[in-house]
């Protein structure tokens, strides 16, 4: 990129212009053009005529203003002819379309005629320029008009490839055929998991989930008259089951069914409601059994085509809630003030606290589990695969992680990734965790044994194990519900807090200021807890009966203050993290649990510059020098941001790679990937970083490395 217009002999018509570079010509968005070939971009060969810059064409060799679309549609065409073998005779450029007797005003960009009838579409490519996202509906009237089965969209990063099946139904495909290829052939190919690796198109046009599940929702799940929250979920449910079934084949190969393929609309709902049955066996109780997938078949073909060429298992799961994030915003969980926290908020809240396998954890505020999960994959020290945990690393799962949230859409999610994560086992509930007079006998039966025990007050004991008040976790991370005052008379009257300096009972009290006592009630002494609060909890003076509180019964570790943008699209609230541990002053306690009171201390101070998102709420990106998103090791965008080291970050992936690679080619593949990356990525100390080094020359335990604790 950043070619210069190579100079040309002067004619009549033509008159000599400062010479530009694509990114002039594209406006800084030649980064956008994912899709091509850098050194197809490089290739592009510019003259001016008339002041103006200029190309040729590569199918008809007319030349043509050097606008952004243009230079969209020219290396689209080269791509044509180049890697799918398309020869320029079957290449038509600016083809008029046809509705009825009348012709529409703007033509079709590109027009590939069928092999057996010259004058017949086979595809019709619309092109936009870098960034641009409107005209899928104008394709899709395209290809009624023309009869054309197959219909390409494309701004250089995104590619939306549709295939109709008929008038009014659209099905996407991953690529359209080559030339030596039918479209009947493409539909019938078996993909493997390593043919979806390949072919993910969340790598391969540097896209989300979310932006394809949008898609959906413009294309079908608007008008479909279901819950799409439901449908998706039942969706990607069946498909993570998919994609661990083929990861498991050992040396048989399996392939995936997750496929639409050539398969009518009954046969291909036929074909997920198998698997999503197979998915609630397998990982059971989020889906009661007689619930099937609610989407008529055409709507089901349509949605399945958008997600089959996703990779939903990665590294971290962090494709699939991102979704649900935004799913279940959607449908208005943002309106209790409780948000998903940023999946870079919470590895550092994780790093910090530094929770072990042999310590038991819990999030009282859950979402999706994102700080549960989380915390299991730093317990593990890698990350996730289709092919399932280890034993030892699904036991951690499934009996020392616990989550509780109120809201069940939140539950549905967080059960699925815990379960996932547990192989098929889990302890996510539904509670109002403020209120356990409420649980229920599931509740209770999950959560006893972990109930704290006053072994020496057999009368406490007891009104313990009735009221389930007071709990034995090791480490607590968590992010409550901010919006709304509690005003129930019978929860307030549970809490200290929720008294006046008087004694009398306040009226209302913050959500917020309840979770605070409520989770140091769930930790046993010497535990620690992570909290996202409001920034005015850590200096309004109205809140000094609060921290006071928390300073009484704690020793407070660090306070990071987040960017102003971290919640943002969502609410654009100051917030910080404030880390704790509950003394404990029991010299016989394990080192982790050791915090003797003290009256006089330091407390670790940071605020993030970087908070990794802009004004809008979008995610910032680390680029490299063409401006190219960069991606880490596992194939998710680095989101730039100052809260842990990314290079050291980016390291432990090499070895995590590394470690599990069968051949010296895969190994080699890997250090490439990793040496391009490196000079671009920062390896700056980060806040946990700094809390980690700080920790150690005050002693804490769980800031020592494995083995210096004694």
């Amino acid at each position: 990129m950043g070619q210069r217009y190579p100079k040309k002999e002067q004619n009549d018509d033509s008159t000599v212009s400062s010479l530009s570079s694509v990114e002039d010509i594209l406006r800084g968005s030649s980064h956008a053009m994912t899709i091509f070939k850098p050194n197809a971009i490089c290739a592009l060969e510019f003259f001016t005529k008339q002041g103006k810059p200029y190309l040729k064409c590569y199918a008809t060799g007319k030349d043509r203003p050097a606008k952004p679309e243009e230079i969209v549609r020219q290396l689209y065409v080269k791509m044509l002819m180049d890697d799918y073998g398309y020869p320029a005779e079957r290449i038509a450029i600016e083809k008029p379309v046809r509705f009825g007797s009348a012709v529409h005003e703007k033509a079709a960009d590109i027009v590939i005629w069928d092999k057996d009838a010259p004058n017949t579409a086979h595809i019709i490519i619309e092109c936009k320029k870098p960034k641009r996202s409107d005209g899928l509906e104008q394709l899709k009237s395209y290809c009624r008009a023309e009869g054309a089965p197959i219909g390409v969209w494309t701004n250089g990063g995104e590619t939306i490839i549709l295939h109709r099946r008929d008038s009014n139904c659209f099905q996407n495909l991953p690529d359209i055929p080559r030339v030596t290829q039918t479209l009947s052939e493409l539909l019938d190919e078996r993909w493997t998991l390593e043919d979806l690796a390949e072919h993910n198109v969340l790598v391969k046009e540097q896209t989300t989930l979310k932006k394809i599940i949008l898609d959906m929702e413009n294309l079908v799940l608007a008008n479909a008259g279901v819950d799409a929250f439901e449908e998706v979920f039942k969706l990607i449910y069946a498909k993570l089951y998919d994609e661990s079934q083929a990861a498991q084949g050992g040396k048989q190969k399996r392939y995936l069914q997750f496929r639409v393929g050539g398969a009518t609309p009954s046969e291909f709902k036929q074909k997920i409601n198998d698997l999503f049955d197979k998915a609630k066996a397998k990982w059971p109780g989020v889906f009661l059994d007689g619930e099937h997938i609610d989407l008529t078949p055409e709507h089901l073909v349509t949605c399945g085509s958008y997600l089959e060429n996703v990779k939903l298992f990665n590294s971290n799961l962090q494709v699939i809630d991102e979704a649900f994030e935004y799913l279940s915003v959607e449908v208005g969980k943002g309106k209790k003030g409780q948000y998903f926290t940023p999946r870079h908020v919470i590895d550092m809240a994780v790093k910090m606290l530094n929770p072990d396998i042999n310590e038991y954890l819990i999030d009282t505020a859950a979402g999706s589990c994102g700080f549960t999960v989380h915390g299991i994959f730093h317990v593990w020290g890698n990350e996730f695969t289709a092919n399932g945990p280890a034993k030892w690393q699904a036991d951690y799962a499934n009996s020392m992680v616990y989550a509780l949230d109120f809201d069940p859409r939140s539950i549905k999610i967080a059960k699925a990734l815990n379960l996932i994560a547990g192989d098929g086992k889990t302890n996510v509930y539904r509670a109002n965790t403020l209120d356990p007079r409420g649980w229920d006998t599931a509740i209770k039966e999950g959560l006893k044994h972990r109930l704290r025990r006053f072994r020496d007050d057999p009368q406490r004991d007891h009104w313990n194990r009735e009221h389930y008040r007071y709990f034995d976790f090791d480490v607590l991370l968590t992010n409550p519900p901010f919006a709304g005052d509690i005003k129930d008379s019978r929860i307030l009257h549970q809490y200290d807090l929720a008294k006046k300096p008087n004694g009398k009972w306040q009226n209302k009290v913050g959500r917020d200021v309840l979770f605070i006592q409520r989770n140091l009630e769930f930790l046993k002494p010497g535990g620690r807890m992570a909290i996202v609060l409001p920034q005015g909890r850590m200096n309004n003076a109205t809140d000094k009966i609060v921290r006071d509180f928390i300073a009484e019964r704690t020793r407070i570790l660090a306070v990071v203050g987040l960017h102003e943008h971290t919640f943002k699209p969502h609410t654009g609230t100051k917030t910080s993290i404030m880390f704790v541990q509950k003394w404990n002053d029991d010299p016989n306690a394990p080192p982790r649990l050791r915090c003797q009171k003290v009256t006089d201390y330091p407390i670790f101070f940071a605020v993030s510059q970087q908070g990794g998102k802009d004004t809008s709420g979008q995610y910032i990106y680390l680029t490299d020098d063409k401006g190219r998103r960069l991606d880490d090791l596992h194939e998710h965008p680095i989101i730039k941001h100052d809260l842990f080291n990314i290079r050291t970050y980016l390291a432990d992936q090499f070895k995590q790679r590394l470690a599990v690679a069968h051949t010296a080619a895969q190994k080699q593949v890997i250090r490439d990937a990793y040496d391009v990356k490196l000079p671009f990525v920062p390896g700056s100390q980060g806040i946990a970083d700094a809390f980690r080094e700080w920790g150690r020359k005050q002693g804490f335990a769980f800031c020592l490395d494995d083995g210096d604790a004694d």
